[in-house]
């Protein structure tokens, strides 16, 4: 799903991309949409291809270091999916491999490109609440089924809604904050059957500033995404990004309406501006994640700072393994 779906479509529609192929294991696909490129029999069959200069590792979490290490050594710039790592030693072993042999290395963390997301920074970079006090983001959705995908359900360093779907929020929150000052985690399994984490909260200190990330499969009854509340003002936002479904539904990212929320979906404001007491809706920013893949172009043509750098990536593993010490041994752990 992840190259048919995330990667792809973004690479095909960039002028300064040209997609070289797939390693496929099982089912051969790619060519159905795209004729013209190779399906790899293996790893190391990208690598010998002198022609290939970037590789996306989009496979289990817990086989990104493996493979991310073999495309550095061959002298190839890397995206790798989230989460980045297993652990953040690793994290700090491929970005100073990056590092040492003058390689672009980038995670990637798409959904800083989620319209619901940039409408919540420009929220913030605007200063309309004020001092933020109290934050919560939370990807959470009702399904309470065990997924299909059996690598996401069987128990292996990599799996969990934590470095699922908490790798996204919890950059999310580092990218607008910084790194914590400590980090406090309850872990569950609550679904029955499952063997692995499903549910998350974690509770980052800052210094005047809370920071709560909550993930889950048993939210029937949708709650807002983000919750923001300053000393001015708060401001309330569902999830409301269209480009997955999309994406997932055949759709291209090539029209300038790409990804325009339905005005339902708008955040809330209620602030002071001026001295004057308001409540009104916000328009949403539009998202985009050919956004990212310019970023990646831009660094490896230009030799600009990629869109999510390995640093960050070192940063989200450092608070999410913080995370799993917090929750085993139930304490708050400093980072």
């Amino acid at each position: 799903m992840s190259g048919k779906i995330f990667h792809a479509p973004f690479l095909d529609l960039h002028p300064g991309f040209e997609i070289t192929g797939s390693w496929e294991r099982s089912k051969k696909l790619i060519q159905q949409d795209y004729p013209n490129v190779k399906s790899y029999p293996s790893l190391e069959s990208i690598l010998e291809d002198e022609e290939v200069e970037l590789v996306i590792v989009n496979t289990p979490i817990d086989s990104h270091f493996e493979y991310t290490k073999k495309v550095l050594l061959a002298g190839k710039h890397a995206v790798v999916e989230k989460a980045f790592t297993v652990t953040a030693a690793e994290a700090k072993e491929l970005k100073a491999l990056a590092d040492a042999k003058g390689l672009k290395l980038s995670v990637f963390q798409n959904r800083r490109w989620d319209s619901d997301f940039k409408t919540v920074k420009k929220v913030v970079k605007e200063g309309l609440l004020g001092e933020l006090v109290e934050v919560t983001f939370s990807y959470e959705q009702h399904s309470p089924e065990l997924n299909a995908k059996a690598h996401l359900e069987t128990p292996s360093p990599g799996s969990g809604l934590l470095r699922d779907r908490g790798s996204h929020i919890t950059d999310q929150a580092l990218y607008l904050f910084g790194i914590p000052d400590a980090v406090y985690a309850d872990l569950r399994i609550v679904r029955p059957g499952s063997q692995v984490n499903d549910y998350f909260e974690l509770l980052l200190f800052y210094d005047k500033l809370r920071v709560r990330l909550k993930g889950g499969f048993v939210a029937r009854e949708a709650v807002p995404a983000y919750v923001l509340q300053g000393l001015k003002g708060s401001f309330l936002k569902s999830r409301g990004d269209l480009q997955e479904d999309k994406l997932v539904a055949g759709e291209k990212p090539n029209s300038d309406d790409w990804c325009t929320e339905p005005e339902e979906k708008q955040g809330v404001l209620h602030t002071e501006v001026d001295g004057r007491i308001v409540r009104e809706k916000v328009p949403t920013e539009k998202g985009n994640y050919l956004d990212y893949f310019e970023g990646v172009y831009q660094s490896i043509a230009h030799n600009k700072t990629e869109p999510v750098t390995a640093a960050d990536g070192v940063n989200t593993m450092k608070v999410l393994e913080a995370a799993i010490l917090s929750n085993d041994e139930k304490r708050v752990v400093q980072l």
